[in-house]
């Protein structure tokens, strides 16, 4: 064969191999996934942490529920843990002559995450990877088949609700709350930090669909004037804490909103339909002052292709739309938001990209 020739047959086998290369990156994706998930239930973060932000495979083993036959088994849990960004390897090299050393496994920024109090986003995590809220998904092409209204994937798959599941199973709704509430509290200490400003000038907040109230806390900490309720049905509220100034108040958002200067809704609005968001923002223009006297809703939601540009934050907006698609939900880009909050009756809007994939929505009488 000429070596023009060998060169294109060279080139196009190249081509063949990147491209399975690309198919097999996504199709084995889920195997990331399922890592992670593996180290949360294990506690490594936790191990490693426990040892000062560092560990060998045997400081891991000594604090982690692995029987001795798997410990090399999870030297290449490790090895992918690592190559995924979960954690670091630090190598440390041996004098001359010695035996190789062990390699340390250092936490990241990431796993960093998966530990302490405030910041920890293991129940999170825990959540979205619990097989309840994967097993859905391997029916998401049979779903695409069927007509209009059908029963959501959860429902297709678990006979019930996801509100439903959490109404009746109490270890369920125990799920959904930690892993809600660990969002709050790692998201409310930047919202503060960096939207402060919507808060002020408002006297009373409610907080709806707040679940336990961890948003509300952070806001009522941050602003002893703000007065905070947490609205939200009878199942969560009876769970609520009772020791604190947080006021919970059983109802439906659906039915009707109690008086307030300001509603705050925390990853709501993109779990319901454009219909039944409208419904529940036409709740909203009754309940709120006029925005003279600091009347407004506030969002913290998705707005899709808002925020940073970068290929990382676009790719997870437009994954979190498909995920939230289980329960009939979207995630919204800021002309679907504009026309909810017109059609409820609203005048105006602004929106604040800052924090990271998520984004403040201010909403205007």
């Amino acid at each position: 064969m000429a070596p023009a020739a060998l060169a294109q047959h060279g080139t196009a086998s190249q081509a063949l191999l990147d491209a399975q290369l690309e198919l097999w990156h996504h199709t084995f994706s889920y195997i990331k996934s399922m890592a992670l998930k593996s180290a949360v239930d294990l506690r490594v973060a936790d191990a490693i942490h426990h040892h000062g932000g560092r560990a060998t495979l045997t400081q891991i083993v000594s604090k982690v529920a692995v029987d001795p036959t798997k410990i090399p088994c999870l030297r290449r849990l490790m090895r992918v843990l690592t190559v995924t960004g979960i954690f670091t390897v630090v190598q440390h090299h041996p004098s001359d002559g010695a035996a190789a050393a062990e390699p340390v496994y250092a936490l990241t920024p990431v796993s960093r995450l998966l530990v302490g109090r405030s910041q920890n986003l293991a129940p999170l995590t825990t959540m979205i990877l619990h097989p309840t809220f994967v097993s859905p998904f391997f029916e998401l092409g049979a779903w695409f088949e069927r007509e209009l209204p059908d029963p959501c994937l959860f429902k297709q798959t678990h006979g019930q609700t996801l509100w439903e599941m959490a109404d009746r199973d109490a270890a369920f709704d125990a799920l959904f709350n930690d892993g809600m509430v660990s969002d709050s509290q790692f998201i409310m200490d930047i919202v503060v930090k960096e939207c402060g400003e919507v808060f002020k000038g408002i006297s009373s907040l409610i907080d709806v669909g707040g679940g336990l109230g961890a948003a509300a806390h952070a806001i009522a900490k941050a602003f002893p004037h703000v007065k905070c309720s947490v609205l939200d049905l009878d199942h969560v509220v009876a769970k609520a804490p009772r020791d604190t100034d947080v006021m919970y108040i059983p109802g439906d958002m659906f039915q009707s909103i109690p008086p307030a200067n300001a509603l705050f809704f925390k990853w709501v609005m993109h779990d319901w339909g454009d219909e039944e968001c409208i419904k529940i923002l036409k709740n909203c223009r009754k309940s709120i002052s006029p925005r003279d006297e600091g009347g407004k809703v506030i969002i913290m939601d998705i707005v899709v292709e808002a925020g940073p540009s970068d290929s990382k934050h676009r790719e997870v907006q437009v994954l979190f739309d498909l995920y939230i698609m289980f329960i009939n939900g979207i995630q919204r880009d800021e002309q679907e938001w504009k026309n909810i909050f017109f059609k409820a009756g609203f005048s105006d809007y602004k929106i604040i990209p800052v924090l990271g994939t998520r984004s403040i929505i201010e909403v205007y009488p």
